[in-house]
Protein backbone atom coordinates (compact mmCIF):
# COMPACT_ATOMS: atom_id res chain seq x y z
CA UNK A 1 0.00 0.00 0.00
CA UNK A 2 1.67 3.45 -1.28
CA UNK A 3 1.10 6.69 0.82
CA UNK A 4 2.00 8.63 -2.42
CA UNK A 5 -0.74 11.32 -2.38
CA UNK A 6 -0.19 11.31 -6.18
CA UNK A 7 -1.38 8.28 -6.89
CA UNK A 8 -4.93 8.13 -9.21
CA UNK A 9 -3.75 11.83 -10.66
CA UNK A 10 -3.73 12.25 -14.06
CA UNK A 11 -0.34 13.57 -15.38
CA UNK A 12 0.16 16.49 -18.10
CA UNK A 13 0.13 14.30 -21.18
CA UNK A 14 -3.00 12.15 -20.16
CA UNK A 15 -6.78 12.56 -19.80
CA UNK A 16 -9.98 10.90 -19.00
CA UNK A 17 -11.61 10.73 -22.62
CA UNK A 18 -10.42 8.11 -24.80
CA UNK A 19 -12.94 9.53 -27.39
CA UNK A 20 -14.08 13.57 -26.82
CA UNK A 21 -15.42 13.70 -30.42
CA UNK A 22 -18.20 11.46 -28.86
CA UNK A 23 -19.27 14.14 -27.16
CA UNK A 24 -19.58 17.00 -29.36
CA UNK A 25 -23.00 17.81 -31.03
CA UNK A 26 -22.39 16.51 -34.58
CA UNK A 27 -21.23 13.63 -33.19
CA UNK A 28 -23.28 10.47 -34.88
CA UNK A 29 -23.52 7.36 -33.08
CA UNK A 30 -22.82 3.95 -34.36
CA UNK A 31 -25.64 2.80 -32.83
CA UNK A 32 -28.98 4.66 -32.16
CA UNK A 33 -31.57 3.10 -29.43
CA UNK A 34 -34.84 3.89 -28.72
CA UNK A 35 -35.65 5.49 -31.81
CA UNK A 36 -36.20 1.85 -34.51
CA UNK A 37 -40.14 3.03 -35.18
CA UNK A 38 -39.01 6.70 -36.34
CA UNK A 39 -36.15 5.17 -38.11
CA UNK A 40 -38.47 2.64 -40.21
CA UNK A 41 -41.07 5.51 -40.81
CA UNK A 42 -37.86 7.67 -42.12
CA UNK A 43 -36.85 4.88 -43.95
CA UNK A 44 -40.47 3.75 -45.82
CA UNK A 45 -40.40 7.35 -46.44
CA UNK A 46 -37.06 7.31 -48.47
CA UNK A 47 -37.03 3.87 -50.24
CA UNK A 48 -38.52 4.62 -53.64
CA UNK A 49 -35.09 7.28 -53.98
CA UNK A 50 -33.20 4.21 -54.23
CA UNK A 51 -35.63 2.64 -56.98
CA UNK A 52 -35.25 6.12 -58.80
CA UNK A 53 -38.58 7.78 -57.72
CA UNK A 54 -39.29 10.77 -56.04
CA UNK A 55 -39.46 9.76 -51.87
CA UNK A 56 -42.34 10.64 -49.94
CA UNK A 57 -42.45 13.88 -48.45
CA UNK A 58 -41.63 13.76 -44.76
CA UNK A 59 -42.27 16.07 -41.82
CA UNK A 60 -40.30 15.38 -38.80
CA UNK A 61 -41.23 17.13 -35.01
CA UNK A 62 -40.39 16.51 -31.42
CA UNK A 63 -38.72 19.02 -28.82
CA UNK A 64 -35.28 19.61 -29.02
CA UNK A 65 -32.72 17.20 -27.98
CA UNK A 66 -34.47 14.26 -29.36
CA UNK A 67 -32.60 12.83 -32.30
CA UNK A 68 -34.67 14.25 -35.22
CA UNK A 69 -31.53 15.62 -36.46
CA UNK A 70 -29.20 12.32 -35.97
CA UNK A 71 -31.73 9.97 -37.67
CA UNK A 72 -31.81 11.79 -41.16
CA UNK A 73 -27.73 11.92 -40.53
CA UNK A 74 -27.92 8.33 -40.19
CA UNK A 75 -30.34 7.45 -42.91
CA UNK A 76 -28.69 9.81 -45.20
CA UNK A 77 -24.89 8.53 -44.39
CA UNK A 78 -26.84 5.20 -45.48
CA UNK A 79 -28.33 6.55 -48.61
CA UNK A 80 -24.81 7.96 -49.43
CA UNK A 81 -23.78 5.03 -50.74
CA UNK A 82 -26.81 3.82 -53.76
CA UNK A 83 -26.09 5.24 -56.70
CA UNK A 84 -28.47 7.56 -57.95
CA UNK A 85 -29.28 9.71 -54.93
CA UNK A 86 -28.31 12.55 -53.72
CA UNK A 87 -28.71 13.76 -50.09
CA UNK A 88 -28.62 17.62 -49.04
CA UNK A 89 -28.97 18.39 -45.55
CA UNK A 90 -29.99 22.48 -44.76
CA UNK A 91 -29.21 24.26 -41.42
CA UNK A 92 -31.94 26.68 -41.91
CA UNK A 93 -30.90 28.54 -38.82
CA UNK A 94 -27.81 29.37 -41.07
CA UNK A 95 -29.49 29.39 -43.88
CA UNK A 96 -32.54 30.93 -43.45
CA UNK A 97 -33.46 32.14 -47.08
CA UNK A 98 -34.85 30.48 -50.08
CA UNK A 99 -32.06 31.61 -51.83
CA UNK A 100 -29.55 30.18 -48.89
CA UNK A 101 -31.29 27.18 -49.19
CA UNK A 102 -30.07 27.01 -52.78
CA UNK A 103 -27.18 28.01 -52.81
CA UNK A 104 -26.30 25.23 -50.09
CA UNK A 105 -27.99 22.45 -52.50
CA UNK A 106 -25.95 23.96 -55.25
CA UNK A 107 -22.47 23.84 -53.24
CA UNK A 108 -23.35 20.08 -52.55
CA UNK A 109 -24.51 19.19 -55.98
CA UNK A 110 -21.50 20.88 -58.10
CA UNK A 111 -18.90 20.84 -55.00
CA UNK A 112 -18.36 24.60 -55.11
CA UNK A 113 -20.06 27.19 -53.86
CA UNK A 114 -22.05 29.77 -56.28
CA UNK A 115 -20.60 33.50 -57.02
CA UNK A 116 -21.59 35.40 -54.19
CA UNK A 117 -23.24 37.94 -56.32
CA UNK A 118 -23.85 38.74 -59.41
CA UNK A 119 -26.17 35.22 -59.88
CA UNK A 120 -30.02 35.39 -59.96
CA UNK A 121 -32.21 32.69 -57.93
CA UNK A 122 -33.59 31.72 -61.31
CA UNK A 123 -30.53 30.68 -63.00
CA UNK A 124 -29.21 29.43 -59.46
CA UNK A 125 -31.98 27.00 -59.66
CA UNK A 126 -32.17 26.20 -63.47
CA UNK A 127 -28.15 24.83 -63.39
CA UNK A 128 -29.50 23.06 -59.92
CA UNK A 129 -32.09 20.85 -62.32
CA UNK A 130 -30.33 20.80 -65.15
CA UNK A 131 -27.26 18.62 -63.50
CA UNK A 132 -29.49 16.16 -61.28
CA UNK A 133 -31.53 15.89 -65.09
CA UNK A 134 -28.01 14.79 -66.93
CA UNK A 135 -26.72 12.77 -63.32
CA UNK A 136 -30.02 11.19 -63.78
CA UNK A 137 -30.15 11.53 -59.62
CA UNK A 138 -32.74 11.67 -57.32
CA UNK A 139 -32.54 14.76 -54.74
CA UNK A 140 -33.45 14.53 -51.37
CA UNK A 141 -33.41 18.27 -49.13
CA UNK A 142 -33.29 18.10 -45.25
CA UNK A 143 -34.63 21.34 -43.99
CA UNK A 144 -33.45 21.15 -40.47
CA UNK A 145 -34.48 23.64 -37.92
CA UNK A 146 -36.89 24.53 -40.46
CA UNK A 147 -39.28 26.93 -38.04
CA UNK A 148 -36.20 29.36 -39.00
CA UNK A 149 -37.61 29.58 -42.53
CA UNK A 150 -40.96 30.37 -40.65
CA UNK A 151 -39.54 33.35 -38.90
CA UNK A 152 -38.33 35.05 -41.62
CA UNK A 153 -41.47 34.41 -44.49
CA UNK A 154 -39.43 32.00 -47.08
CA UNK A 155 -41.18 28.84 -45.82
CA UNK A 156 -43.73 28.43 -48.27
CA UNK A 157 -41.66 30.00 -51.68
CA UNK A 158 -38.75 27.25 -50.60
CA UNK A 159 -40.65 24.47 -50.27
CA UNK A 160 -42.64 25.76 -53.17
CA UNK A 161 -39.86 25.67 -55.38
CA UNK A 162 -38.65 22.53 -54.15
CA UNK A 163 -41.69 20.28 -54.82
CA UNK A 164 -42.67 22.63 -57.66
CA UNK A 165 -39.23 21.50 -59.40
CA UNK A 166 -40.63 18.92 -61.89
CA UNK A 167 -43.00 21.55 -63.67
CA UNK A 168 -40.39 23.38 -64.96
CA UNK A 169 -37.66 20.88 -65.66
CA UNK A 170 -39.13 17.90 -66.92
CA UNK A 171 -37.31 14.62 -64.94
CA UNK A 172 -36.38 15.97 -61.97
CA UNK A 173 -37.01 14.11 -58.93
CA UNK A 174 -37.30 15.79 -55.53
CA UNK A 175 -38.34 14.79 -52.06
CA UNK A 176 -38.65 17.03 -48.89
CA UNK A 177 -37.87 16.16 -45.31
CA UNK A 178 -38.81 19.40 -43.04
CA UNK A 179 -37.25 19.07 -39.44
CA UNK A 180 -38.67 21.20 -36.43
CA UNK A 181 -38.34 21.09 -33.14
CA UNK A 182 -40.84 24.41 -32.74
CA UNK A 183 -44.25 22.32 -31.36
CA UNK A 184 -46.19 25.49 -31.12
CA UNK A 185 -45.40 25.87 -35.37
CA UNK A 186 -48.56 24.64 -37.11
CA UNK A 187 -46.25 23.65 -40.41
CA UNK A 188 -49.35 23.03 -42.45
CA UNK A 189 -51.44 25.56 -41.24
CA UNK A 190 -48.69 28.17 -41.58
CA UNK A 191 -47.60 27.43 -45.37
CA UNK A 192 -49.69 28.48 -48.52
CA UNK A 193 -52.63 26.89 -50.61
CA UNK A 194 -50.18 26.58 -53.13
CA UNK A 195 -47.59 24.58 -51.17
CA UNK A 196 -50.03 22.57 -49.01
CA UNK A 197 -51.20 20.64 -51.78
CA UNK A 198 -48.37 19.13 -53.08
CA UNK A 199 -46.72 18.61 -49.81
CA UNK A 200 -48.67 16.11 -47.90
CA UNK A 201 -45.93 14.95 -46.02
CA UNK A 202 -45.89 11.65 -43.97
CA UNK A 203 -45.53 12.98 -40.26
CA UNK A 204 -43.16 11.37 -37.55
CA UNK A 205 -42.57 12.07 -34.71
CA UNK A 206 -39.54 12.32 -32.16
CA UNK A 207 -40.95 12.23 -27.99
CA UNK A 208 -38.78 12.98 -25.06
CA UNK A 209 -36.65 9.83 -24.03
CA UNK A 210 -37.65 8.79 -20.16
CA UNK A 211 -35.52 7.89 -17.44
CA UNK A 212 -34.21 4.64 -18.95
CA UNK A 213 -33.51 5.48 -22.33
CA UNK A 214 -31.02 8.77 -21.10
CA UNK A 215 -29.37 6.44 -19.02
CA UNK A 216 -28.99 3.51 -21.73
CA UNK A 217 -28.24 6.66 -24.19
CA UNK A 218 -25.60 8.28 -22.16
CA UNK A 219 -24.24 5.08 -20.78
CA UNK A 220 -23.02 4.55 -24.67
CA UNK A 221 -21.61 7.60 -24.93
CA UNK A 222 -19.46 7.46 -21.66
CA UNK A 223 -18.48 3.62 -22.98
CA UNK A 224 -17.05 5.18 -26.12
CA UNK A 225 -15.81 8.78 -25.12
CA UNK A 226 -14.23 7.94 -21.60
CA UNK A 227 -11.74 5.66 -20.72
CA UNK A 228 -12.38 2.72 -17.77
CA UNK A 229 -13.75 4.01 -14.60
CA UNK A 230 -13.83 7.40 -14.90
CA UNK A 231 -17.64 7.89 -14.36
CA UNK A 232 -19.47 5.71 -11.57
CA UNK A 233 -23.13 4.96 -11.84
CA UNK A 234 -24.14 7.56 -8.87
CA UNK A 235 -22.36 10.00 -11.03
CA UNK A 236 -24.25 8.91 -14.12
CA UNK A 237 -27.36 9.03 -12.02
CA UNK A 238 -26.98 12.76 -11.32
CA UNK A 239 -26.32 13.11 -14.99
CA UNK A 240 -29.47 11.93 -16.17
CA UNK A 241 -31.71 13.34 -13.42
CA UNK A 242 -30.53 16.63 -14.84
CA UNK A 243 -31.01 15.65 -18.49
CA UNK A 244 -34.58 14.72 -17.81
CA UNK A 245 -34.97 17.93 -16.22
CA UNK A 246 -34.04 19.95 -19.16
CA UNK A 247 -35.97 17.15 -21.27
CA UNK A 248 -33.01 17.88 -24.36
CA UNK A 249 -30.56 14.90 -24.50
CA UNK A 250 -28.33 17.18 -25.93
CA UNK A 251 -27.64 18.79 -22.20
CA UNK A 252 -26.65 15.73 -20.81
CA UNK A 253 -24.43 15.11 -23.90
CA UNK A 254 -22.67 18.25 -22.99
CA UNK A 255 -22.74 18.05 -19.00
CA UNK A 256 -20.74 15.16 -19.47
CA UNK A 257 -17.85 16.35 -21.55
CA UNK A 258 -17.51 19.29 -19.31
CA UNK A 259 -17.69 17.17 -16.24
CA UNK A 260 -14.87 14.96 -17.80
CA UNK A 261 -12.86 18.31 -18.09
CA UNK A 262 -13.57 19.67 -14.67
CA UNK A 263 -12.45 16.44 -13.33
CA UNK A 264 -8.87 16.91 -15.95
CA UNK A 265 -8.86 20.22 -13.98
CA UNK A 266 -8.43 18.86 -11.14
CA UNK A 267 -6.02 16.41 -12.49
CA UNK A 268 -8.38 14.03 -11.13
CA UNK A 269 -8.38 10.30 -13.01
CA UNK A 270 -12.18 10.04 -11.89
CA UNK A 271 -15.55 12.79 -12.30
CA UNK A 272 -17.05 13.39 -9.06
CA UNK A 273 -21.09 14.21 -8.31
CA UNK A 274 -19.45 18.05 -7.93
CA UNK A 275 -18.26 17.72 -11.12
CA UNK A 276 -21.23 17.57 -12.75
CA UNK A 277 -22.90 19.79 -10.27
CA UNK A 278 -20.83 22.32 -11.40
CA UNK A 279 -20.97 21.66 -15.28
CA UNK A 280 -24.69 21.93 -15.04
CA UNK A 281 -24.42 25.65 -14.50
CA UNK A 282 -22.98 25.85 -17.99
CA UNK A 283 -24.70 22.67 -20.02
CA UNK A 284 -27.95 23.92 -19.05
CA UNK A 285 -27.71 26.39 -21.35
CA UNK A 286 -26.95 24.74 -24.42
CA UNK A 287 -29.86 25.62 -26.23
CA UNK A 288 -29.37 29.46 -25.50
CA UNK A 289 -25.93 29.41 -26.21
CA UNK A 290 -26.58 27.57 -30.08
CA UNK A 291 -29.79 30.29 -30.17
CA UNK A 292 -27.70 33.56 -29.93
CA UNK A 293 -24.15 32.22 -31.91
CA UNK A 294 -27.10 31.87 -34.80
CA UNK A 295 -28.39 35.32 -34.40
CA UNK A 296 -27.45 38.03 -37.00
CA UNK A 297 -26.16 41.07 -35.41
CA UNK A 298 -29.47 43.11 -35.30
CA UNK A 299 -31.00 40.01 -33.42
CA UNK A 300 -28.16 40.06 -30.77
CA UNK A 301 -28.69 43.59 -30.66
CA UNK A 302 -32.17 43.48 -29.69
CA UNK A 303 -31.48 40.55 -27.22
CA UNK A 304 -28.70 42.84 -25.43
CA UNK A 305 -30.99 45.78 -25.21
CA UNK A 306 -33.52 43.37 -23.79
CA UNK A 307 -31.87 42.29 -21.59
CA UNK A 308 -30.26 45.66 -20.59
CA UNK A 309 -34.40 46.97 -20.17
CA UNK A 310 -35.90 43.48 -18.95
CA UNK A 311 -39.30 43.43 -18.34
CA UNK A 312 -40.16 47.05 -19.78
CA UNK A 313 -42.54 47.87 -22.09
CA UNK A 314 -42.08 47.04 -26.07
CA UNK A 315 -41.88 50.76 -27.06
CA UNK A 316 -38.90 51.48 -24.39
CA UNK A 317 -36.98 48.72 -25.70
CA UNK A 318 -37.82 49.89 -29.06
CA UNK A 319 -36.59 53.76 -28.55
CA UNK A 320 -32.93 52.26 -27.13
CA UNK A 321 -33.07 49.69 -29.51
CA UNK A 322 -33.52 52.09 -32.39
CA UNK A 323 -30.94 54.77 -31.48
CA UNK A 324 -28.09 51.52 -31.29
CA UNK A 325 -29.08 50.18 -34.21
CA UNK A 326 -30.99 52.59 -36.82
CA UNK A 327 -33.76 50.24 -37.48
CA UNK A 328 -37.10 51.03 -38.06
CA UNK A 329 -39.85 49.61 -36.23
CA UNK A 330 -40.93 46.90 -38.80
CA UNK A 331 -37.84 45.16 -38.24
CA UNK A 332 -37.51 45.48 -34.51
CA UNK A 333 -41.25 43.83 -34.81
CA UNK A 334 -39.74 40.83 -36.84
CA UNK A 335 -37.07 40.20 -34.46
CA UNK A 336 -39.21 40.24 -31.43
CA UNK A 337 -41.73 37.65 -32.96
CA UNK A 338 -38.64 35.65 -34.06
CA UNK A 339 -37.28 35.50 -30.47
CA UNK A 340 -40.22 34.91 -28.75
CA UNK A 341 -40.76 31.41 -31.04
CA UNK A 342 -37.09 30.93 -30.15
CA UNK A 343 -37.67 30.75 -26.66
CA UNK A 344 -35.19 33.46 -26.02
CA UNK A 345 -37.97 35.89 -24.64
CA UNK A 346 -41.56 36.00 -23.65
CA UNK A 347 -43.24 38.81 -25.24
CA UNK A 348 -46.48 39.44 -23.23
CA UNK A 349 -49.68 41.19 -23.56
CA UNK A 350 -50.75 43.30 -20.56
CA UNK A 351 -53.11 46.11 -19.52
CA UNK A 352 -51.24 49.46 -18.87
CA UNK A 353 -53.24 52.09 -17.24
CA UNK A 354 -53.97 55.03 -20.13
CA UNK A 355 -52.17 53.17 -22.86
CA UNK A 356 -54.32 49.74 -23.40
CA UNK A 357 -52.40 46.80 -23.97
CA UNK A 358 -49.20 46.76 -24.04
CA UNK A 359 -46.23 44.21 -24.74
CA UNK A 360 -44.09 43.61 -22.05
CA UNK A 361 -40.57 41.76 -23.13
CA UNK A 362 -38.79 39.49 -20.80
CA UNK A 363 -35.94 37.29 -21.31
CA UNK A 364 -36.55 33.32 -20.64
CA UNK A 365 -32.97 33.01 -18.78
CA UNK A 366 -31.22 34.97 -16.30
CA UNK A 367 -29.95 38.61 -17.70
CA UNK A 368 -26.20 37.40 -16.89
CA UNK A 369 -26.31 34.39 -18.54
CA UNK A 370 -27.69 36.36 -21.81
CA UNK A 371 -25.16 38.69 -21.84
CA UNK A 372 -22.33 36.36 -20.72
CA UNK A 373 -22.95 34.59 -24.18
CA UNK A 374 -23.44 37.52 -26.89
Amino acid sequence: MTDDPEEGMLSWDESVFRDEHVFEIDYVPETFDHRETQLESLKYALRPAVRGSRPLNTMVRGPPGTGKTTAVLKLFGELSGQHGVRTVRVNCQLDSTRYAVFSRVFENVFDYEPPSSGISFKKLFGQITDRLVDDDEVLVVALDDVNYLFYENEASDTLYSLLRAHEGSAGVRIGVIVVSSDLSLDIMEELDGRVQSVFRPEEVYFPVYDADELVDILRERVDRGFNDGVIGSPELDRVAELTAESGDLRVGIDLLRRAGLNAEMRASRTISVDDVEAAYDKSRYVHLSRCLRELTESEQALVETIAEHDGEQAGTVYEAFHESTGLGYTRYTEIVNKLDQLGVIEADYADVEGRGRSRSLTLSYDADAVLNRL
